[in-house]
């Protein structure tokens, strides 16, 4: 594809939100076709168990490194570009706003990317989440919560001015990720023999890793040749949720890949779902579990904004380039989901997604 042609043909913005379509699409289906939901996978854990959950977000987990770091030794990409390791990044949002995160998408029954998915099948338990979790986002980035969150991430920085490259921190060579994202694919593909899953959700759950390195990769080839600065990302849906709200809010907004990423993911999960026969509308189970979505919805919100990422951006995307604070607010959602699962939910209460 001569990416040069493109650009010069429909410009640089809606190029940018055309490769956010294009990863949204491959997300969706990946992850409406395998389940893929951090959330599930924590309360699995949380309860003992190393089931198909588990094994499912490890593969997608690893898969996303994998591809990833082979992609920046084949030189497709250079993740020190990478708006999330060019600026710092904050230890203290990565601890509260994990913890606030992972608690949060316990009540809520999902991060906010499974939240999208599931919306898109007809579940309106989602789509009501997800529209609080965006509204909420928009008030923690440039509203009502903006200057909390400030403050709150101010409280402890990377030092350098910019975040930590956890391979070159701990003084592993540049094959040092590749190698690790084998070693995880290798525990996730024996538990999911040991679960019996089937071939073709490993290869969804994969496919949800390899659109983490897509954005990746299509967004840094589109800087290369752009002639005004664009950022260097991938899936994530904290800010891209709060960017797409605002975009069709206001009159004046502009088209960027977070803009393309959103109605992606929608329209990938909507037709992996109508093509398997698994659309149908679904309700809030009473009024209990209403106010437990808002309430982690809301939780989701502004502690992804803290965290610099959601499930998705911090705790996979983030995770693939080794940015310190990612990996940190990965540690504590887990933590904050474990903990919420085991004070709040019954015990013995299925785990779902």
């Amino acid at each position: 594809m001569d990416l040069v042609a493109v650009v010069e043909r429909i410009g640089e913005a809606p190029t940018a939100a055309l490769f956010g379509l294009i990863t949204g699409i491959v997300f969706g289906v990946a992850a409406q076709r395998s389940r893929f939901c951090l959330r599930a996978a924590t309360v699995e854990f949380a309860r003992g168990a190393m089931g198909s959950k588990v094994s499912v977000w490890l593969l997608t987990f690893s898969t996303a490194v994998v591809w990833v770091q082979a992609a920046q030794l084949l030189g497709l990409m250079d993740s020190a570009d990478a708006r999330m390791m060019a600026v710092p990044g904050s230890w203290s949002g990565a601890v509260i706003g994990g913890l606030l995160f992972g608690s949060g998408m316990v009540l809520a029954r999902g991060c906010s990317g499974r939240l999208l998915v599931l919306a898109a099948t007809g579940n309106l338990r989602s789509v009501v989440s997800g529209l609080i979790f965006a509204v909420v986002a928009q008030m923690s980035l440039s509203g009502l919560l903006a200057p909390l969150r400030d403050r709150l991430a101010a409280l402890w920085i990377t030092e350098g001015g910019r975040n930590m490259d956890l391979l070159a921190a701990l003084g592993l060579p540049t094959y040092g990720g590749l190698v690790l994202g084998v070693g995880i694919a290798a525990l996730a593909l024996a538990l999911a023999r040991r679960n019996r899953i089937g071939a073709r959700r490993l290869i969804f759950a994969s496919g949800v890793g390899f659109s983490v390195a897509l954005g990746w990769v299509l967004t840094y080839s589109l800087a290369q040749v752009a002639f005004e600065p664009l950022q260097i990302e991938s899936a994530t849906f904290t800010g891209p949720s709060a960017h797409t709200l605002m975009f069709f809010l206001e009159r004046d907004a502009i088209l960027e890949f977070d803009v393309g990423l959103v109605p992606g993911v929608f329209i990938g999960a909507m037709i992996a779902a109508s093509l398997a026969g698994e659309m149908r509308i679904q309700a809030f189970d009473g009024p209990v579990t209403m106010r437990k979505a808002m309430i982690g919805a809301a939780m989701m919100g502004f502690g992804g904004m803290l965290a610099g990422g959601c499930a998705i951006g911090a705790g996979v995307t983030g995770g693939s380039i080794f940015a310190g604070t990612a990996w940190a607010a990965l540690f504590f959602m887990w933590v904050g989901a474990m903990a919420t699962d085991f004070l709040v939910d019954q015990p013995g209460s299925t785990v779902t997604a």
